[in-house]
């Protein structure tokens, strides 16, 4: 309970004893480049392989005489759009991102510049973390969409080149009883996800203590503590928004 009220204060201080706006802009483009540019590719080829994987795995289990072949890609598209590209790989966003923040900010603690800033009347909590949760804010939604269209292509590269389903009826099966609002509850859980990952990162980094090897156990606390929270947030925005 006593890191649960501390997290919340962290989080408030962020707001208080604000930098300029042109400050905030441009360190939350560096942010936004080394959380999402740098993540394009082990996404993409992540996600390629999920689609690809899961469209074999779904065609072993439903190919029958009486179920159609375009069901196949009706389900990896509700996987990969409903579980894979906002869960699945927001835990892989924990684990490079995340960590990279708490790593860094456990290293200005302890190497003293946070210290610094603070002597210098600089907020420092929100001048290094506010960027943080901005750019992840922005740049995970972007990523989950690249996510998303990289596993339905992972599984269109399955059915050019096998026989469990023709490429017309993976493309009929992408677009078969299409239901938009599952694009707008994977958004909603990008943003919360990004929101959980950089201000928990953030949090186990900035209150680092000790030497170099509590960097590194600040990381995999971060890490860690993202996964789990993740989880509940996905069980909870399920039951929130699709049970009937």
């Amino acid at each position: 309970m006593k890191d649960f009220g501390k997290y919340f204060i962290f989080l408030g201080n962020l707001f208080v004893n604000r930098e300029s706006f042109r400050t905030y802009y441009r360190l939350t483009i560096e942010e936004c480049v080394l959380i999402g540019i740098n993540s394009i590719m082990l996404f993409a080829l992540v996600s390629t392989f999920m689609g690809a994987v899961t469209t074999v795995q779904t065609a072993f289990n439903l190919i029958a005489p009486y179920i159609p072949r375009y069901v196949i890609s009706q389900v990896v598209r509700e996987m990969a759009v409903l579980e894979l590209a906002p869960t699945i790989m927001a835990i892989i966003y924990a684990g490079k991102v995340g960590s990279s923040m708490a790593g860094n900010l456990g290293t200005m603690r302890i190497t003293e510049q946070i210290d610094a800033l603070e002597v210098m009347g600089i907020n420092s909590t929100s001048y290094l973390v506010l960027p943080k949760i901005i750019a992840s804010l922005l740049m995970y939604p972007l990523l989950v969409i690249l996510s998303i269209v990289c596993a339905l292509a992972g599984g269109y590269i399955v059915a050019f080149f096998a026989s469990y389903i023709t490429p017309t009826d993976y493309i009929y099966g992408l677009r078969y009883a299409f239901n938009p609002f599952t694009i707008t509850f994977a958004l909603t859980k990008s943003l919360v996800f990004a929101f959980i990952v950089s201000s928990i990162s953030s949090f186990r980094g900035y209150y680092t203590e000790g030497g170099a090897l509590e960097v590194g156990q600040s990381s995999t606390q971060a890490v860690t503590t993202s996964v789990i929270v993740i989880l509940i947030a996905d069980y909870l925005l399920a039951q929130l928004m699709l049970a009937a």
